[in-house]
Formats: C-alpha cells, sequence, structure tokens
C-alpha cells in the first residue's frame, strides 16, 4: 500500500485543512499496518514507534476525507482494500511475476480483471521495475 488518497471529481486532494490529530497505533491495527503497509525506508523499531509513513499519509491525504472517516476507518478502508483488490496475487493468477518483463497491456489488463475500471499503471521507460498501479 501506497495510500488512499480521496478526489473530487478527478482531482486529487491533500493537505485539507484543518489538520487531524494522528493517534499512534497500538495492538491490533499496529500488527496489521505493520505487516500490510510495510514502512520500508525506516528501521523497523522507529518505523513501530514513530509510525512515520503513516502519519505522513493520514496527515496528508487523510485530512482531506476526515469529515467521513476517522483515523482507524480511514486506515482500515485502505487494508480492506488491499484485500479486495489483491494485486500482487491477480498478477500471479495473469502468470505476471517478478524478474521478467511484460507489457503495459499485460499489466494493465490483468489489473482491470478486479478494479473493473481502467487503472492507473505507472511505467518508468528503461527501468527495471514497476514502480506504481493506481486502482
Amino acid at each position: 500500500i501506497h495510500g488512499v488518497w480521496p478526489d473530487k471529481e478527478g482531482t486529487l486532494l491533500q493537505n485539507c485543512k484543518p489538520l487531524p490529530t494522528y493517534i499512534h497505533f497500538a495492538d491490533k491495527m499496529l500488527n496489521d499496518l505493520d505487516k500490510n503497509w510495510i514502512q520500508l525506508k525506516y528501521p523497523e523499531r522507529f518505523a513501530r514507534k514513530e509510525q512515520p509513513l503513516w502519519l505522513y499519509q493520514y496527515l496528508k491525504h487523510g485530512s482531506c476525507c476526515q469529515k467521513v472517516y476517522d483515523q482507524n476507518t480511514y486506515f482500515s478502508l485502505a487494508l480492506r482494500l488491499k484485500d479486495r483488490f489483491d494485486l500482487l496475487r491477480t498478477l500471479q493468477l495473469h502468470r505476471i511475476v517478478p524478474g521478467s518483463s511484460y507489457t503495459f497491456k499485460e499489466i494493465f489488463d490483468a489489473v482491470k480483471t478486479v478494479s473493473q475500471t481502467d487503472p492507473d499503471v505507472k511505467c518508468t521507460k528503461g527501468a527495471q521495475e514497476l514502480p506504481e498501479i493506481g486502482i
């Protein structure tokens, strides 16, 4: 998971006012987020304690839907969406696996089978990796 980004009529919303208060997670939600929304840029102990990625995402994007989703609901939604649109499993089912090359269309069509809408597949010409899939 990179993030859950609310939009309004195709316009990405971010840094909405007032900024919400972030409450550090503990217990089951902390473990679920740590397993499914990995903070790879930070040492594990620091990431679990300070939660910099989740804090950043919530203040930047969660702030724009706080009237509808409180912090727990926002992150629960992200976890449910990850399970619903399990992109790694979907790609594997379409025989798209790490270490091989695929066309944009192959990846696009595979993701569309679960998203039911056109995904936003970000490719970098000449790169050996797929940096992002937006649904």
